[in-house]
C-alpha cells in the first residue's frame, strides 16, 4: 500500500499559491485579484488555487508529476490497474467507457433504468442496445437490480455481445452483490466486458458498506466522488481493471470529452477526497455506521414517516441512503417541499418517497435535521396511505424500435401524449432527478408510458424533455 497520507496535487497547488505568483496567464481573475465585489467573499480563497497547466502543476491530459502521483494513489487505494480524475462528472466517465468498449453496431446489454449519460454514450457509439429490465422492489416501490437470470436469457437470445452495462447501486443505495458477481463472471466467460455506473458507491471500499463492483471483477467502474465523498461538484473517478479494454483507449476518449482547461480546484478536491476516504478506511467506519443507525432509529419514531428498505435478504443497502415514505396525506414530492419549507433540502423525491443522503462523517450531529423533519410534518395526521405503483410490467428484455443510426433519417413533430401512442419517440423524457428516462428516443410509445408520465406529472415531478405542462412530446415523423 502506498502512503495514502500524501496529497501530491494539493501540496503542489498549496506551494504555488503561497509563493505569491504574479499571473500573466489565464484564468482572467488573476488568482482572485480581478473579480466582482459581489461574490468575492465566497470565491476569494478558492481562486487562489484556480490555476492552469503551469510548471510544477502538471497536466491532466498528459500527467507526469503531481496529477500522475495523485491518480496512482487513487488506483492503489481502490486496488485497480489505473484510475483517472474526472472534472465533468460521471457523465464524462460513462461516455468514455462506452466509447472505449463499443463500436458502431455492436450489441450491448444495458440496464433499462440507467442514467441518461449511459444512453447518450450508446447513441454516440452507434451501438445496438438490448435493454435488461430490473426487478421491482415492492417495499420501496422502485426498480432495483438486473437479475442474473435476465442476463443469461439475453446472452442466449443475442450473438456477439460486446459489453454489459449496469448501474449499481441504484439511486436508493441497493446492491445485490451475489447477482452482480455472477453476471460479471458470466459475461467474462462469454467474452464481454462489464461496465458499471457506480456513481453513488465511491465509498464502498469501506467495511460494513456494500461491496464495490471493483472487488467483484468489473472492467471499468465510474464513481461520482462528489456524491458521497467530500469532493467538489463534478469531481469523479474512473477506474479500469480489464483485459478486454485498453487504458490508452479510455484515455483517448477522456481527452476528447473533457475540457482542455480542467478545473484545478475540482482536481485538488479529488486528491483530498481520496485522502479523506483513505483516512476513514484506516480508522474504520463503525462509528459512521453507528451515527447513521441512530439517525434512522430516531426518524422511525416520527409517526407521519416510515423508513423503508428492501425486504430482499440478498440486497445490501448503503447506510448513507435513507428512503422515507410519508405516512400521512402527502406524496413524496409534497413531503420534499414540506422539508424545504423548513430549510431541509433532500437529494430527491419520487411519487412515493423522499431520499436523504447522509454525510460520511464520524461527527454527524442529527439533532438539527431531526428537529426540521419533525416540524415539517407535525401538522399532518398520521395515516396509512396508498402508494403509487409505477412498475411497468414490461418484458425482461427489450430493444429500441429504431436504432440510433436509423433515427437520424427522420424529422420530428410535436404531438399530444394520446396521439403519441403507437408512434416512435423522438426524444428522452426524464424525471430529474434521478435522470432515468421513462421514455427513450427510438422507443415506441405505449399507453403504459403515458400512464407513468401522467402519474409523475400529477405527483409534481420535474422533467427534462417534452412539454409536460401541455402534455406534448416529440415523435418521429414517419
Amino acid at each position: 500500500m502506498m502512503d495514502q497520507h500524501r496529497t501530491p496535487l494539493f501540496d503542489a497547488l498549496d506551494y504555488h499559491a503561497k509563493s505569491q505568483p504574479q499571473s500573466m496567464h489565464v484564468p482572467g481573475h488573476k488568482y482572485g485579484q480581478v473579480f466582482s465585489s459581489k461574490g468575492y467573499s465566497y470565491f476569494h480563497n478558492v481562486l487562489e488555487i484556480d490555476a492552469t497547466e503551469l510548471t510544477g502543476l502538471d497536466d491532466l491530459h498528459h500527467p507526469e508529476g503531481a496529477i500522475l502521483e495523485s491518480e496512482r494513489l487513487l488506483a492503489n487505494l481502490y486496488g485497480v490497474q489505473k484510475s483517472y480524475f474526472l472534472v465533468n462528472g460521471s457523465t464524462g466517465g460513462n461516455l468514455a467507457m462506452i466509447l472505449a468498449a463499443c463500436s458502431s453496431q455492436d450489441t450491448v446489454l444495458v440496464q433499462r433504468n440507467s442514467h441518461k449519460s449511459i444512453l447518450n454514450g450508446l447513441k454516440m457509439a452507434g451501438a445496438r442496445p438490448v435493454f435488461l429490465h430490473p426487478t421491482y422492489e415492492e417495499e420501496v416501490k422502485v426498480a432495483s437490480f438486473v437479475s442474473f437470470k435476465t442476463v443469461k436469457e439475453a446472452f442466449s437470445s443475442y450473438q456477439n455481445i460486446k459489453a454489459v452495462i449496469l448501474t449499481s447501486p441504484n439511486y436508493y443505495g441497493m446492491v445485490n452483490q451475489t447477482e452482480l458477481s455472477q453476471i460479471i463472471a458470466y459475461a467474462h466467460e462469454n467474452g464481454a466486458a462489464v461496465l458499471i455506473d457506480e456513481a453513488h458507491g465511491a465509498h464502498f471500499l469501506l467495511e460494513g458498506f456494500p461491496s464495490s463492483a471493483i472487488s467483484l471483477g468489473a472492467d471499468i467502474v465510474v464513481h461520482s466522488a462528489h456524491k458521497t465523498l467530500p469532493a467538489m461538484t463534478m469531481g469523479s473517478f474512473l477506474h479500469i481493471n480489464s483485459t478486454f479494454i485498453k487504458p490508452e483507449d479510455v484515455e483517448s476518449y477522456l481527452q476528447i470529452l473533457q475540457s482542455s482547461s480542467p478545473s484545478y480546484p475540482i482536481m485538488v478536491s479529488l486528491d483530498l477526497a481520496r485522502h479523506y476516504l483513505a483516512s476513514v478506511k484506516e480508522r474504520g467506519s463503525n462509528q459512521i455506521i453507528e451515527k447513521m443507525n441512530v439517525f434512522t432509529e430516531r426518524v422511525k419514531k416520527i409517526p407521519q414517516l416510515k423508513i423503508v428498505t428492501s425486504t430482499n435478504q440478498a440486497i445490501q443497502t448503503d447506510f448513507l441512503k435513507v428512503t422515507i415514505q410519508p405516512q400521512c396525506e402527502l406524496n413524496g414530492y409534497q413531503l420534499q417541499r414540506a422539508f424545504e419549507n423548513e430549510g431541509l433540502f433532500t437529494e430527491m423525491a419520487d411519487p412515493n418517497n423522499v431520499l436523504l443522503v447522509l454525510p460520511l462523517s464520524e461527527t454527524f450531529n442529527a439533532d438539527e435535521a431531526l428537529l426540521l423533519i419533525k416540524n415539517a410534518v407535525k401538522k399532518y395526521k398520521p395515516t396509512k396511505r396508498n402508494f403509487i405503483e409505477l412498475h411497468s410490467g414490461a418484458e425482461a428484455i427489450s430493444t429500441l424500435d429504431l436504432c440510433y443510426n436509423e433515427i437520424k433519417r427522420y424529422n420530428k413533430k410535436v404531438v399530444s401524449f394520446r396521439d403519441a401512442i403507437g408512434n416512435i419517440s423522438g426524444e428522452m423524457i426524464i424525471p430529474y432527478p434521478p435522470g432515468i428516462p421513462v421514455l427513450m428516443e427510438g422507443e415506441r410509445v405505449t399507453e403504459q408510458h403515458v400512464k407513468i408520465l401522467t402519474t409523475y406529472i400529477e405527483a409534481g415531478a420535474h422533467f427534462q424533455g417534452g412539454d409536460m405542462k401541455g402534455k406534448y412530446i416529440n415523435i418521429l415523423d414517419m
